[in-house]
């Protein structure tokens, strides 16, 4: 088999493994961000946990979450997102202020931000779970 023709079917077998390794990388992401919809959310009695501030962190491919809950006179007197990454999600950090402003986790995630909504919440509800 001449030299080129070899050349060129190690770049299509290249290609084609590429190819391969994106569709499963793509679906894997796929699930890990459906799974995020079957998730429960938890949220323990406000007024029960102790006062002071706590991180809350989840994380699932491509998104990832960094919080700070602070507790004060049995509220959750503020919120800060340390670290958000994430693909599109960035209009999920509105969600706060829902959180903020009912005090529980039970709330509306933002349309077009539904998973970095989720995982938002996931992290606030792992800070408040510290206070218990």
């Amino acid at each position: 088999m001449p030299k080129g023709a070899i050349i060129v079917l190690v770049v299509v077998a290249g290609l084609i493994l590429l190819i391969i390794a994106g569709r499963l990388a793509f679906k894997r992401v796929e699930q890990n961000l459906e799974g995020l919809k079957q998730l429960a959310l938890v949220t323990p009695t406000v007024s029960t946990l102790k006062e002071g501030t706590y991180e809350g962190n989840f994380a699932t491919f491509p998104v990832k979450v960094k919080i700070e809950a602070t507790l004060k006179e049995g509220t959750i007197a503020n919120l800060t997102l340390i670290e958000h990454r994430s693909g599109q999600g960035q209009p999920a950090e509105a969600i706060l202020t829902s959180v903020l402003t009912e005090q529980k986790l039970d709330v509306d995630t933002i349309s077009g931000a539904t998973y970095s909504s989720i995982v938002i919440l996931k992290a606030i509800e792992d800070a408040l779970k510290k206070a218990q």
